[in-house]
């Protein structure tokens, strides 16, 4: 899945940039308190994006 659509998908549902770390991008959820880490390249695998929804408490990303 393209790393864009994915963060729209995060934007959608409250989550919002934290910071820029050395080779990731941390974005968090206020409302679940929870913080998470997404690499920077354009395509993300399926799985892990997945996991990142799961730790950051949001809905599975759209299926692209």
């Amino acid at each position: 899945m393209k790393r864009l659509v994915l963060l729209w998908h995060f934007a959608e549902h409250g989550c919002a940039f934290l910071r820029e770390g050395g080779n990731h991008t941390l974005f968090i959820n206020r409302p679940a308190k929870k913080v998470s880490t997404i690499t920077r390249h354009n395509e993300i695998n399926r799985d892990l994006a997945r996991k990142i929804c799961k730790d950051l408490q949001v809905p599975r990303p759209p299926e692209s």
